[in-house]
Formats: structure tokens, sequence, C-alpha cells
């Protein structure tokens, strides 16, 4: 009938939920931010939600934005 016990939306996913970021997982998180990881990805890596991968990084200044991505502006108008 129903589920027993806690359930994981992915079973390497662990809770750090109220703890505090270490300087290892700033350091991690710049790395992946660096390498154009996406944010969830970060999450499940640093064991953390997507939320506070995005708050951490807005207080440490770490851009989460593609690097590797042209703008919108860029493309040419056909000419007629």
């Amino acid at each position: 009938m129903g589920r027993k016990g806690p359930r994981k939306a992915h079973p390497r996913y662990t809770r750090n939920n109220n703890k505090t970021w270490s300087s290892g997982d700033v350091r991690t998180l710049r790395q992946l931010a660096r390498q154009n990881t996406p944010t969830r990805v970060i999450g499940l890596k640093l064991g953390r939600t997507e939320t506070s991968v995005r708050g951490k990084a807005q207080r440490e200044g770490i851009s989460l934005k593609p690097t590797n991505r042209s703008p919108y502006t860029r493309r040419r108008r056909s000419s007629r």
C-alpha cells in the first residue's frame, strides 16, 4: 500500500541539510562551475540541493552561467 522508510530521488544522494559548507566543498563548487557543469549535477556530487548550490554560488560570487554559449543576438539576419 504505502512506502516504508525514507524515499530518495537518487540512490547516491546524501542529504547535507543544515550542514556548513567546508572549504573543500566551495573549492569543488568553483571547479565544477568552471567546467560548465549543470547545477543539478553539482548538487548531486556535493550531496546538496540545486537551490542550496545556487545560493552558495551567489554568496561566494561564483557564476553558474555557461561560458561556452554565444549570446542570442549574434545571429545574422538574412538580407532580403
